[in-house]
């Protein structure tokens, strides 16, 4: 699996409160981290990568082209921060091989036969139920 590396000055960063369990922690402290990264404008990443990704994940993007990604799993803003740009990666790394082409392939004879013998089978099944006049 391919690793690729985009630069940080590509990445803004916002932070904000997060939700959920802490406590006071919770109330006082920014440990929301979101990710705004803008894909349209990227040029560390392959063309070809870059292609597939903003296929796969358009719905995701804004009309100018930015991903935006949240963590708040932790009560860490940095581990926040890591996580969130660890998602970007995955999702990265998911397009980044190309799909095989799938090869055309005919059925053996072996397997055409045995599906015309189910289906004489099944036929004959269903003959033998009928009433003889």
């Amino acid at each position: 699996m391919p690793n690729f590396k985009i630069p940080e000055s590509e990445f803004t960063f916002s932070f904000s409160r997060s939700s959920g369990p802490g406590g006071q922690n919770v109330n006082k402290v920014n440990t929301k981290a979101t990710l705004h990264w803008n894909a349209f404008a990227n040029t560390s990443l392959p063309k070809d990568v870059l292609e597939r990704f903003i296929k796969k994940y358009f719905n995701r993007l804004s009309d100018e082209g930015v991903l935006t990604l949240v963590s708040q799993k932790s009560r860490s803003q940095t581990l926040n921060t890591t996580d969130v740009v660890e998602k970007l990666y995955e999702m990265i790394n998911s397009v980044a091989v190309a799909p095989k082409k799938r090869l055309a392939t005919k059925p053996s004879r072996g397997s055409i036969n045995k599906r015309l013998n189910e289906k004489k089978s099944h036929g004959d099944k269903k003959k033998s139920r009928q009433e003889k006049y």
